[in-house]
């Protein structure tokens, strides 16, 4: 059933759910903050919060008929955000009847925490695999009696640092196939994968066995969650690197090992003719990505492509690609990283294919919507010590955790959603100046046209944020309990308390991790396409 209201397009659970099944492509974006998406969405909901709603949705939904829905708790945000996106250009959008809400009256189940897709990918992965794994308990025997092995941690340099298991090497999941052969030249050796929980130890240790490198590959039972549940201590702060350096030997036998991979699952590489078609189908959405390190990238990366570390992509693939049933394209530069993502892209559902990047050089990418940019009169240290002194309303706009670490004195913390209460509670009028604090200029950019439409016309951005203040040498002031927890609807207190020494929060993150797939219907298991050989590698 369909309803049009306030020039939005309503329609009911039921048929959001009839289109997820259709094949064709569609975009299920909940437009409500981290904490909220967080606390219970749709499996296939992609997260698209208000407050970067405009910055976002180009990147996530590229092509401006594809057919888009939003969802909200029912309150009238993804009314506001319909409004927005079609202002972008995009001309197919229709909002769920009641948000979350109606979804869950519908029957349906609202889903707990981040990366649905790819966390219960890696539930299934490891059951229809088997890949084996060793408890912190025998990893901790295995250091203590200095036995050979190589610890990895499958993570982000930044997580990594945050926190490890003392002595892991940081090598990013999307590194490993390229850099094993070169950080571990004896086959014999053991191989140990780590993460925060289990995914990424799960597809770090299984890209290697599916690779059928010699040596033993086993992943860490629950990763630095497990580790600290079991007594055992943390390292944090680690400065650890892998060598930038690389074993030419090693890395010919791993693309061979990689090219056999590849054509087990079938994934082409397309020539520049193909590639070119699949990016020119008005009617598909194509997804160019480099898998490459942020440096690589940041270096000679290719006009219009993503950048997704390979890693990460497989870990998160809703934070990059935003339509379901779209294709993918990876850029192949090395014959090894692309090839072995791509054949997990296939596994999760995707329609994946390789294009080399000298022809990827040739590639043309159509006229495609802009990301929003903000056009706010910057204020330097010098004009920010004079509306310091004056009747100026100070609104910080970061991160709730930001704020209570340290803002401008006399700032008010406020995000996107939430303006419009925000300023009532303050008694602002519109005749009010508004000085707003944001990490990127494009938050404050959006975030005044909500305000502009509240009737707030002067309004100015502090150049660099919180520094220009700082440097300024205006007062600063630190929060620790305000905005208080239940006003952070930015912040997922299910995913980050685990990684502040909640012990109770780690095993309940556990628990919900292992749970995924008994709370999964046989539809949204349906997508995944995983392809277990009968028969494994020797290093079993």
């Amino acid at each position: 059933m369909t309803s049009i209201r306030n020039d939005a397009a309503f329609i009911d659970a039921s048929v959001v759910r009839a289109w997820l099944n259709d094949e064709a492509e569609i975009a299920l974006l909940d437009v409500r903050e981290a904490g909220q998406f967080g606390e219970g969405h749709p499996f296939f909901a992609i997260p698209l919060p208000y407050s970067r709603l405009e910055i976002d949705a180009p990147r996530l939904v590229p092509r401006p008929d594809t057919r888009i829905v939003l969802l909200d708790d029912g309150e009238g945000i993804a009314v506001h955000a319909g409004r927005r996106l079609r202002a972008l250009g995009y001309t197919n959008v229709s909002v769920l009847r009641e948000g979350a809400r109606g979804w869950l009256a519908a029957g349906y189940t609202l889903f707990k925490g981040v990366n649905l897709p790819s966390k219960t990918f890696g539930e299934l992965v490891e059951h229809a695999y088997g890949t084996p794994h060793l408890s912190p308990e025998e990893l901790a025997v295995l250091i203590e009696e200095g036995r050979a092995h190589a610890l990895f941690d499958g993570r982000t340099l930044d997580e990594h640092r945050k926190m490890t298991i003392p002595g892991a090497i940081p090598v990013p999941n999307g590194e490993l196939a390229y850099r094993i052969g070169t950080l571990v030249a004896d086959p014999a050796t053991p191989i140990v994968i780590h993460c925060a929980g289990r995914t990424r130890s799960i597809i770090g240790a299984q890209t290697l066995r599916n690779l059928g490198v010699p040596n033993p590959v086993i992943a860490l039972e629950n990763g630095t969650q497990g580790w600290a549940l079991a007594g055992l201590k943390l390292e944090h702060g680690s400065e650890r690197r892998y060598a930038e350096g690389l074993n030419e030997a090693a890395v010919a036998d791993a693309q061979t090992r990689t090219a056999k991979l590849a054509a087990r699952f079938d994934v082409a590489t397309l020539d520049a003719s193909a590639a070119q078609e699949w990016l020119a189908d008005p009617h598909r959405t194509t997804f160019l990505i480099d898998v490459r390190t942020q440096e690589e990238f940041a270096h000679d990366c290719l006009p219009n492509a993503i950048h997704a570390p390979g890693g990460q992509l497989v870990q998160a693939t809703d934070q990059t690609i935003g339509v379901r049933d779209a294709r993918v394209l990876l850029v192949d530069y090395d014959g090894v990283r692309a090839p072995v993502i791509a054949t997990w892209l296939v596994q999760l559902g995707f329609e994946a294919a390789l294009i080399d990047a000298r022809n990827a050089a040739t590639l043309h990418i159509g006229k495609q919507i802009a990301s929003a940019q903000s056009s706010l009169p910057l204020l330097d240290t010098a004009a920010l010590r004079e509306a310091g002194t004056g009747q100026v309303l100070l609104l910080d706009l970061r991160s709730s955790a930001a704020y209570r670490r340290e803002h401008a004195a006399g700032a008010h913390w406020s995000i996107r959603p939430q303006l419009a209460k925000t300023l009532t509670a303050l008694k602002a009028a519109p005749g009010d100046t508004l000085l707003l604090f944001a990490d990127e200029p494009a938050v404050a950019g959006i975030a005044a046209t909500d305000l502009r439409e509240l009737g707030f016309t002067s309004l100015y951005l502090a150049a660099n944020g919180i520094d220009t203040w700082r440097q300024a040498g205006l007062p600063l002031a630190s929060t620790p309990d305000i905005p208080a927890d239940a006003e952070r609807i930015d912040y997922l207190f299910f995913v980050h308390d685990r990684h502040d020494g909640n012990l109770d929060a780690a095993r309940q993150y556990l628990d919900w991790e292992t749970g995924l797939i008994a709370q999964c219907a046989p539809d949204e298991l349906a997508v995944f396409r995983i392809d277990a050989p009968v028969t494994e590698n020797p290093s079993r």
